[in-house]
């Protein structure tokens, strides 16, 4: 099924509506999983044009994805694509019924800069929201503005170094957002309490060290966590893309850990 933008209000009050991408399919379960999802980018990029191969895999699933075009409204800058993303996810728990049923999980979900936005909102949601989301889906997260880790070290011939230091900070500005968890959720100090977590990245990833290393600290703080490093690909962007090259993981494969994700979450809460 073919998706469209469309704008959905997502805060009344203020008035502030977020163009967003409704994905679909035959397979919708009954009570389908509701995900909000949060593409990467780099905190750079502004425009959203084709399908997500990762929100796409995620309705083929059974879900109903709900593709959230932060970067448009908030000129990917904290605190605002932040204050965005989560207006998107409580605007989402309070129609439930209207993308899914009542019954329906409640997950945040994001790539790269957006698994940093999935990350942040998960945080501010135990904080604001306690109880309201049932999961998290980080993928090769960008969380850590230090980029200092091994797996950085190691693939600074990736040539993203230069992109994510200038979507660092153009995210983080000048308003003081390093410092805030919410921001660089890699330098949380305080991660008890938020929802269950997958964590996916890859051997090659330069991300993969902050992203294990984020993993592992979360069930160090009691936090239920599946994480997983998939196989060395030609490059981090394939991973979860529609290439299917030789040694890649395919969306096959990324559809498997969400539906298991889903299966424990659901089994939990049965």
């Amino acid at each position: 099924m073919n998706s469209e933008w469309r704008d959905m209000e997502v805060d009344g009050a203020a008035e502030r509506y977020m163009p967003i991408r409704i994905y679909d399919s035959a397979t919708r379960a009954k009570a389908p999983p509701l995900v909000l999802y949060f593409s990467g980018g780099a905190f750079l990029d502004r425009d959203r044009n084709g399908e997500s191969p990762i929100a796409r895999s995620f309705a083929n699933s059974g879900a109903v994805v709900v593709e959230a075009d932060y970067a448009k409204p908030s000129e990917n800058v904290f605190p605002k694509a932040l204050e965005f993303a989560f207006s998107a996810l409580r605007c989402l728990s309070g129609k439930r019924k209207q993308f899914g049923s009542q019954r329906s999980l409640l997950l945040v979900a994001g790539e790269e800069a957006g698994g940093n936005l999935a990350a942040g909102v998960a945080l501010k949601a135990r904080d604001q929201m306690p109880g309201e989301i049932d999961g998290q889906i980080l993928l090769s997260p960008l969380i850590d503005p230090l980029m200092a880790t091994a797996s950085f070290r190691e693939a600074d011939g990736a040539g993203m170094r230069e992109r994510w230091t200038e979507g660092w900070n153009h995210y983080l500005g000048s308003g003081g957002g390093y410092c805030h968890p919410y921001a660089a959720p890699g330098h949380c100090s305080r991660l008890s309490g938020v929802a269950p977590a997958l964590i996916l990245t890859s051997a090659d990833d330069p991300l993969r060290d902050e992203a294990a290393g984020y993993a592992a600290r979360l069930s160090a703080a009691g936090v239920r966590v599946k994480s997983r490093i998939l196989p060395a690909c030609r490059g981090w962007t394939q991973i979860y893309g529609a290439d299917r090259a030789e040694g890649c993981a395919p969306p096959d494969e990324l559809r498997r850990e969400f539906e298991d994700f889903i299966g424990e979450l659901q089994s939990r809460t049965s």
